[in-house]
């Protein structure tokens, strides 16, 4: 699917907007390493190291295994520009299927041109016709821009009444 959008590039402090293409694809163990990079990328925002060795070899695991969902936003130059992880899960409560969009990321020179908002949409279409009653997702409090991408598509703060808990698990 290659959807027509508007971008706005910031070029040493000149504001220009052009036309491009940009492609919305599911992606396969041939996007592996465009992927991983742009990983990398999403991990440091989240203050950790980077590592594209790591990233690579996460990527590429949950490509082969089949135990997520990933689209890419690429330009005309089949450049990756962004991506989006779901994960299948379930709703015991509510017993439903559901995803878990766990990444999300546009590099910084695509920000503010609609690819954060094409892949959610895609990422919701894709969830649609799989039969999941929901997308859940989880973010920085501090990340006030996804936040307003993510209202402005319609999710709703549900979580305000309980705590996220994670346990480590030490591996023997």
């Amino acid at each position: 699917m290659i959807k027509l959008i508007f971008a706005t590039l910031v070029q040493e402090n000149l504001k220009i907007t052009r036309r491009y293409s940009v492609k919305i694809i599911k992606a396969d163990l041939s996007h592996t390493d465009d992927i991983a990079r742009l990983f990398d990328l999403y991990r440091q925002f989240y203050q950790c190291e980077a590592d594209l060795p790591l990233a690579t070899e996460f990527i590429r695991q949950r490509l082969e295994n089949n135990e997520s969902v990933i689209f890419l936003a690429q330009n005309d130059q089949g450049g990756a520009l962004g991506f989006t992880q779901l994960y299948p899960s379930f709703c015991s409560v509510e017993a439903v299927k559901i995803f878990i969009l766990y990444d999300l990321y546009v590099e910084h020179n695509g920000r503010q041109s609609g690819i954060g908002r094409k892949l959610m949409q895609q990422a919701t279409d894709y969830a649609r016709k799989n039969s999941a009653a929901r997308l859940d997702l989880l973010t920085a409090k501090d990340n006030i821009p996804g936040q307003k991408l993510y209202e402005q598509q319609g999710y709703v703060k549900t979580n305000e009444d309980f705590y996220a808990y994670s346990l480590a698990i030490k591996q023997n």
